[in-house]
C-alpha cells in the first residue's frame, strides 16, 4: 500500500500536523508495518491527538466498512470496524433496530466507539458502548488476529474497550442492537434556574427517562450560576406518535448543510454568546409537555451543520469534559462554573449528564457521578494555564478528564486520575512489548513509560 502525507486533526482542529497515513481497502492489508509505530484512525471524531502520530504510521480505516452478519431475530451485528453509526442507523433503523449507545455525532466509526467506550445520554442506564460489544477482533503488534470478548480473553478485551487504539487495530466487531418501533423519541424540557436545581431534577427518579442531559448556560453569573434546559426522551412506540404519523414510522436523515469557512475569531464572543443563551434559556424552557422529535434533532443536532468546528476559527477549540464522583459533583461543578466565568470566557456548548456505575475498561472514562462539557477556543495565550487550573479542580473532587477529547494534558495529570493504568501496562507490555501502537497523545500523556 502507498503512502501519502497529509495534515490530520482531531475534530477540534487543535492541534493541526503533516503525517503520513495509509488507507487499506481490504482487511487483508490490515498489517502493521515492518518497523516503527503506527495508530489507527477512523473518522478523526477525537477531539485532540488521539488518533495522531507525528513520526509514525497513521493508517485510515474508513474503506473497512463491510456488513458481515446481522441476526434479525436477535439484533446482534457483526461488522467491519470502520462502518459509521450513520451507515448503521442508515441500514437498520427502518428494519427497527437502533445502536444501543450513541455519543453527540453519528460520524464515528465502530472502531473508534470501542477505543474511546463513548457514552451517551443513557450511560446512567445503559452504560458505555463496550458494555454492548460481544466481540472484537483485533490485529496485533506481531500481526496475528486476536479474538477477544468480556468471556474470552477477558484482559485484552478491556484493556481494548477505552484503550484509544493502543492495543491493537480493531478490525470487526460484534455489538448487540436494541430494536424500535419508529425513528421517533418523545421529548420533554424542563428549566432549571440554577445548579442546585439542575442537579436535582437530574437524580429525581420520577423525572428521569432512557435519555437525559441538561445544557448548561454556562455565561449566568450570580443566583443563576449553572441554570440549563434539561432535556429527557425515550424511543417513540407506534401508539406514542400522533395518527397521521403512523403511517411512516421510520424518517430518512436529514439533509447535512456544509460550513465553507472558518468563522473569524471574534465571532464567538462573550456577549454574542450571552444573548443567545438568553433566547435559548427561554425558548426551550418553555416546552414543558411532552413532544416527538426525529432521533436527528435528539442525538445529533450539530451534525446538519458538516464541519460546525470551522465556527471557532482557524485556531481551532479545545473540548473539555470531566466526570466527578456523586459526592463531589456539586460542589466540583460549581467550582468549574465560577472558575470559568471569573476568566470570562465562554463556551459555545456546554452540557451535564449524569452517569452510572464505572464500566470494566481498564481506561474507561465514566464512572458514577457527573460530567460537565465545555468547548473553549483556542484564542489566547492565557487558555492553557486556566484549563491547567480547571484539572486542578477535578483532581481535588477525585474525578478525570475524558482522553477522547483531551489534547493538553499533563502526564502527572493523567496518572493521578486514571488509577487503573497499571493493570492497562501489563496486558500491554505482553501484547505489544515493543510499544508498535503508540500515539501523540500516548507519548504526551506518557502512557507507556520511555526508556
Amino acid at each position: 500500500m502507498e503512502t501519502k502525507r497529509i495534515e490530520l486533526s482531531g475534530w477540534g482542529r487543535y492541534p493541526r500536523r503533516l503525517e503520513t497515513v495509509v488507507c487499506p481497502s481490504r482487511i487483508e492489508e490490515v498489517v502493521p508495518p515492518a518497523s516503527g509505530a503506527m495508530i489507527a484512525r477512523g473518522q478523526g471524531r477525537s477531539y485532540g491527538d488521539a488518533a495522531m502520530l507525528a513520526d509514525g504510521l497513521v493508517m485510515l480505516t474508513e474503506q473497512l466498512t463491510g456488513l458481515c452478519e446481522f441476526d434479525e431475530a436477535t439484533g446482534i451485528l457483526k461488522a467491519q470496524a470502520g462502518m459509521t453509526l450513520a451507515q448503521l442507523i442508515d441500514a437498520f433503523l427502518p428494519r427497527g433496530w437502533f445502536p444501543a449507545v450513541v455519543p453527540g455525532t453519528k460520524f464515528v466509526s465502530l472502531g473508534g466507539c470501542v477505543a474511546a467506550d463513548i457514552h451517551g445520554k443513557n450511560h446512567h442506564r445503559d452504560s458505555g458502548f463496550g458494555a454492548h460489544v460481544r466481540e472484537i477482533e483485533l490485529v496485533l503488534a506481531d500481526g496475528s488476529l486476536r479474538r477477544c470478548s468480556a468471556e474470552n480473553n477477558e484482559d485484552l478485551f478491556w484493556a481494548t474497550v477505552g484503550g484509544m487504539g493502543l492495543t491493537g487495530i480493531i478490525t470487526g466487531l460484534t455489538c448487540q442492537l436494541i430494536p424500535v418501533e419508529s425513528s421517533y423519541l418523545v421529548v420533554q424540557h424542563e428549566q432549571a434556574g440554577d445548579l442546585e436545581q439542575s442537579f436535582k431534577v437530574l437524580s429525581d427518579k420520577a423525572w428521569d427517562d432512557q435519555y437525559t442531559v441538561a445544557w448548561i448556560d454556562c455565561l449566568a453569573r450570580k443566583k443563576a450560576l449553572g441554570r440549563s434546559v434539561l432535556m429527557r426522551g425515550h424511543h417513540a412506540t407506534r401508539t406514542d406518535l400522533p395518527a397521521h404519523m403512523r403511517g411512516k414510522l421510520y424518517s430518512t436523515s436529514r439533509r447535512q448543510r456544509n460550513l465553507g469557512f472558518d468563522f473569524p475569531s471574534w465571532t464567538l464572543n462573550a456577549t454574542g454568546m450571552r444573548a443567545f443563551n438568553e433566547v435559548y434559556y427561554r425558548l426551550q424552557g418553555r416546552r414543558r409537555h411532552p413532544f416527538v422529535a426525529d432521533y436527528d434533532s435528539f442525538f445529533f443536532p450539530l451534525d446538519s451543520l458538516g464541519n460546525w468546528n470551522r465556527i471557532y476559527g482557524k485556531r481551532g477549540f479545545i473540548q473539555y469534559q470531566c466526570v466527578l464522583p456523586v459526592a463531589e459533583a456539586y460542589q466540583g461543578i460549581r467550582a468549574l462554573l465560577e472558575a470559568q466565568a471569573a476568566s470570562g470566557r465562554s463556551s459555545f456548548l456546554s452540557v451535564l449528564k449524569r452517569f452510572g456505575p464505572q464500566g470494566p475498561g481498564l481506561l474507561s472514562f465514566p464512572f458514577e457521578g457527573y460530567t460537565l462539557t465545555l468547548d473553549l477556543p483556542v484564542n489566547d495565550r492565557g487558555l492553557f494555564p486556566f484549563l491547567e487550573h480547571l484539572d486542578a479542580i477535578v483532581l481535588k473532587h477525585s474525578g478525570r478528564v475524558y482522553l477522547a477529547k483531551d489534547a493538553r494534558l499533563a502526564p502527572s495529570v493523567f496518572r493521578a486520575m486514571y488509577p487503573r493504568l497499571a493493570e492497562w501496562l501489563r496486558v500491554k507490555r505482553e501484547i505489544d512489548p515493543q510499544n508498535r501502537f503508540d500515539s501523540d497523545l500516548a507519548r504526551r500523556l506518557e502512557i507507556v513509560p520511555r526508556t
